[in-house]
C-alpha cells in the first residue's frame, strides 16, 4: 500500500504552494514535503503516494542552466512507472507533457492574468473536474505551452484561446494530470509574483498590474472554491484520501 503523503517540488523561492493549495492541503490532512529543487537533492518517491510539480521560470529543455531538471524528469518518470498520483502545474504541466513525449514551445503570446478556459468532453468526464463548470476561470503566468497534436494515449482535458492545452490527462490513468493554469494562488501570491517577476510577465503580454490585482481580489473566493474542489478530486482519483 502506498504512503498517503505528497512530495511537492518547488522551482523558485517566490513561487511556492499558493494560498489555495495550502488551504487544500490543510483541508486534506495529508502529510507533505516541499523540496526546493534548485538547491536541495530530490528524494526517492518511495516514501510518497503522489507528486506535485509546481511552476517556475525554466523552460523544459534548459538543463544546462538548471541542472536539477534532469533528475526531476527522471523522478517524474519513476512516479509514472510506479502508478503514483502526479499533478503538474504550469511548468510542472509542461514537464509532464515533455516526459510523455509532447512538444513544448513558445505560444504566440504570453498568457498572463485572468481568462476563461473550457473543459473538453474528455475533461467533463474526467474525475478531477467533477463538480466544476465547463467554463473555467483561469489564472495564467506563462509564455510556453504544450503544442498539439498529443502522443497516443494522452488527451486534452481543457483548452482556451490563449493555450491549446490548458489541461491534459492519460486516457487509462486518472491519477496523472497536468494543468497549465495557476489557480492554486491567491491575491497575496499574485502581488508577490508581480514584485518578483513582473518585468518578465508584463513585457509583451498586455497585462496591466493594477487591473490584475483588482481581478485577483475580486475572484479570489471563486478560484479558491474551485481549486479546493479540483484538489479533492485529484486526491480521490489518486487514492490518497
Amino acid at each position: 500500500m502506498l504512503d498517503k503523503s505528497l512530495l511537492i517540488v518547488q522551482h523558485l523561492s517566490w513561487e511556492g504552494p499558493g494560498e489555495h493549495l495550502q488551504a487544500a492541503l490543510a483541508e486534506s490532512g495529508l502529510n507533505f514535503r516541499v523540496v526546493e529543487a534548485w538547491h536541495e537533492p530530490l528524494p526517492s518517491p518511495d516514501g510518497f503516494g503522489g507528486l506535485i510539480v509546481l511552476g517556475g521560470s525554466p523552460n523544459v529543455d534548459e538543463e544546462e542552466q538548471f541542472p536539477y531538471l534532469g533528475p526531476l524528469k527522471a523522478l517524474m518518470r519513476e512516479v509514472l512507472a510506479s502508478h503514483r498520483a502526479l499533478l503538474g502545474i504550469c511548468l510542472g504541466h509542461q514537464l509532464l507533457g515533455h516526459v510523455l513525449g509532447c512538444r513544448v514551445g513558445p505560444l504566440p503570446r504570453k498568457s498572463v492574468g485572468f481568462i476563461e478556459g473550457e473543459l473538453t468532453a474528455a475533461g467533463m468526464a474526467h474525475p478531477v473536474f467533477q463538480g466544476l463548470p465547463q467554463r473555467l476561470p483561469l489564472f495564467k503566468w506563462h509564455g510556453q505551452g504544450i503544442l498539439p497534436p498529443l502522443p497516443e494515449g494522452l488527451t486534452i482535458l481543457a483548452d482556451s484561446q490563449a493555450a491549446p492545452v490548458e489541461a491534459l490527462g492519460l486516457r487509462d490513468n486518472p491519477r496523472v494530470v497536468g494543468v497549465q493554469f495557476d489557480n492554486h494562488v491567491g491575491a497575496a501570491d499574485v502581488a508577490q509574483w508581480l514584485k518578483a517577476d513582473g518585468e518578465w510577465a508584463l513585457a509583451g503580454s498586455g497585462a496591466d498590474p493594477e487591473a490584475l490585482m483588482t481581478r485577483a481580489r475580486s475572484r479570489e473566493a471563486e478560484l479558491g472554491r474551485g481549486f479546493r474542489q479540483f484538489f479533492r478530486n485529484f486526491l480521490g482519483a489518486g487514492d490518497l484520501l
